[in-house]
């Protein structure tokens, strides 16, 4: 990957020393499952902040995503919080993959602690991701429990290749100041809802021009 040029208005802010928790996805749409589980990071795991990187698109997924500026629009309406910053930092850097927007935020942001946030279906086809063991071996991760997904998370291939690096539900507040690998697996009160319900339901309508 080359040099990254990104001016500095057109991405988040964080301090120095801070801890940002990272929620990447495609947000299509937005809805309150999202908001919940960034509010229990934040709280469990010892954040600062969480990022909300809205992705130009899932390369898991083979339908493109609603345009960028709607889904941020919405997801700007779903999680307004003092310390959640809704981004679309990926299209600017020009990453496509975890592990590559990893990569370049911890160039512009070498004094800046990072937790990757996903759910526990995420982590069950998380060997799946490109450079999947690299974003293991980079980052902390904070894994938050969604409906119907205990089980196959803890028996996915990632959970039992670093089971030796896990940090217990009891201790999550560690995981922010934990070196990578390390990832801390919490349950959190559920909210059955999903963006492809919502779609399903023809409760998002998109916009293409």
């Amino acid at each position: 990957m080359g040099v990254v040029f990104v001016l500095r208005h057109d991405i988040p802010y964080a301090a120095a020393g801070q801890v940002v928790g990272l929620l990447g996805g495609s947000f299509d749409p937005a809805h309150a499952g999202h908001a919940h589980i960034t509010r229990e990071a934040l709280k469990r795991f010892g954040l600062d902040q969480v990022w909300w990187l809205v992705s130009p698109g899932n390369p898991l997924k083979p339908r493109g995503p609603a345009p960028m500026a709607q889904r941020i629009s919405k997801a700007r309406a779903v999680m307004d919080h003092p310390r959640v910053q809704i981004t679309g930092i990926e299209a600017r850097l020009g990453t496509r993959y975890t592990a590559q927007t990893l990569r370049a935020l911890r160039l512009l942001y070498p004094q800046v602690r990072f937790v990757w946030l996903m759910g526990a279906d995420n982590l069950a086809q998380f060997h799946l991701w490109q450079d999947w063991r690299e974003i293991a071996d980079s980052v902390p991760m904070g894994i938050l429990a969604r409906p119907g997904q205990r089980v196959s998370a803890r028996m996915s291939r990632a959970s039992t290749l670093y089971a030796a690096h896990r940090i217990g539900g009891r201790f999550s507040q560690k995981l922010a100041q934990a070196d990578a690998p390390a990832w801390c697996f919490v349950n959190v009160p559920m909210m059955d809802v999903s963006s492809s319900a919502i779609r399903a339901a023809g409760e998002w309508s998109t916009q293409t021009g």
